[in-house]
């Protein structure tokens, strides 16, 4: 055994030797690996930070976007009938819930763009209403003064409407005495009728503040 152990001894020394060498070369690949990535790792940590705060901000972004979509919802009934109906197909689009939040920014924003060139402007047309209690759609002209006011004519049967939005939707109330002054307005939206002052109601919604005042 001690022959033996003598004859081993030097082989042992030398593998752990060369374990030794072997261990620190990697040990010094290792320290100057890491010295290379150092600015790697610092550049992906600083990514990753800015991929958390910027998962924060879409997730606030996307909480905003639902309470707008909301609001548009809640607003269509008032809208202005023509209005209204021109804007299905986009009230449709934010119902899919498969829509991607960039897709239903810009949906939001069409509605929102329709709405401002609506009421900044006079539109006036056939329009097939069902104003009446009891009676189905029935083809009238219709003169709409941006969002907040409408004016409705049935010639046959000598009747005009007024509509306006009011607390649970667009609303048509009956306009005594106002055929004459509606086709007026008709008539001079049509270049039928020169350009002259007409008397026809309005309603004006003041917005309240806080503690009641206006």
């Amino acid at each position: 055994m001690e022959t033996a152990w003598t004859n081993e001894k030097p082989i042992l020394e030398a593998t752990v030797n060369g374990l030794k060498e072997r261990a620190q070369s990697l040990e010094d690949k290792r320290d100057e690996m890491k010295a290379k990535t150092a600015k790697d790792r610092a550049d992906i940590e600083e990514m990753q930070a800015k991929n958390e705060a910027a998962s924060g901000d879409l997730h606030a972004s996307e909480e905003a976007l639902k309470a707008v979509v909301g609001k548009l919802g809640a607003l269509r009934p008032k809208l202005p009938p023509r209005l209204s109906d021109a804007l299905e197909m986009s009230y449709r689009s934010l119902a899919n819930p498969s829509l991607s939040p960039s897709e239903r920014m810009q949906v939001v924003m069409t509605i929102l763009n329709r709405c401002t060139q609506f009421n900044r402007t006079i539109t006036s047309d056939e329009e097939a209403l069902a104003i009446e209690s009891g009676q189905g759609l029935k083809s009238l002209e219709v003169i709409y003064w941006g969002l907040g006011h409408g004016y409705a004519l049935d010639r046959i049967a000598g009747k005009a409407w007024y509509g306006s939005p009011g607390p649970s939707g667009w609303q048509w109330e009956p306009l005594p005495d106002g055929v004459k002054p509606v086709s007026e307005l008709i008539a001079m939206y049509s270049d039928k009728a020169d350009p002259d002052f007409v008397s026809v109601p309005a309603r004006i919604a003041q917005a309240q503040a806080e503690g009641g005042r206006p």
